[in-house]
C-alpha cells in the first residue's frame, strides 16, 4: 500500500533543494519546492495581507496570560513607553476599534453599546482605578459583554490604546 509523505501543501518555501532526498521530479528539484509562477519566490500561499495581525516565529501570539489570569494581569507593566506620537497612535486604534462601542468619550454610550447595553463607562466608578494589565487583559481576551480583540490588534497596539485610555479618557 503507498503511502503519501506528509507536508504542508500550502507553504512558503524558497529553497529549490529543499525535500530532494525524496523527489520524483524530473527538473532535479526538491519535492517541497513550490511551482506557484505567479506568486513571490514561486510560492503556493500569498503573502499575508497588509496590516494583519503578525504572529511570531512560534506561530503564537506572545501574551501569554490566559483568560482567568485576570488577577495576574493587574501586576502587567506597560512595556511601551509614553509620549505623544504613542498617544495619538492610541487615539486612532480607540476610535477605530473602542469608539462604537465605548463612544468617543469612554462613556459606554457608542452607537453600538446603546443597542446591546451593559458597556463599561471607562470614566466611572471602579472603573477608573483600573490598573494598565488589567485593561489591556480584557483588551485581549474580552470580558463580560466585551468580545476579545487579541487576534484583531497586535500587543503594540493594545498597550497603545491602554496608555490612551488611561491618559485622555480617565483623565479627562
Amino acid at each position: 500500500m503507498y503511502h503519501s509523505v506528509p507536508y504542508e501543501g500550502l507553504s512558503q518555501i524558497t529553497n529549490e533543494e529543499e525535500g530532494q532526498w525524496l523527489s520524483t521530479r524530473e527538473d532535479g528539484k526538491g519535492e517541497f519546492f513550490n511551482s506557484n509562477t505567479n506568486n513571490p519566490n514561486r510560492m503556493n500561499m500569498r503573502e499575508p495581507v497588509a496590516n494583519t495581525v503578525p504572529r511570531n516565529k512560534e506561530g503564537i501570539l506572545p501574551y501569554r496570560l490566559k483568560v482567568a489570569d485576570l488577577e495576574g494581569a493587574a501586576s502587567t507593566q506597560n512595556p511601551i513607553p509614553l509620549n505623544d506620537e504613542v498617544l495619538a497612535d492610541g487615539k486612532r486604534l480607540f476610535v477605530q476599534y473602542c469608539t462604537p462601542c465605548h463612544g468617543s468619550g469612554g462613556e459606554g454610550d457608542g452607537k453600538a453599546g446603546m443597542v446591546i447595553g451593559g458597556v463599561a463607562n471607562l470614566k466611572g466608578g471602579a472603573y477608573l482605578n483600573l490598573s494598565e494589565g488589567h485593561i489591556f487583559h480584557v483588551i485581549t481576551h474580552g470580558k463580560g459583554r466585551m468580545g476579545a480583540h487579541g487576534s484583531q490588534i497586535t500587543a503594540d497596539r493594545r498597550w497603545e490604546i491602554v496608555h490612551y485610555v488611561k491618559q485622555e479618557i480617565q483623565k479627562q
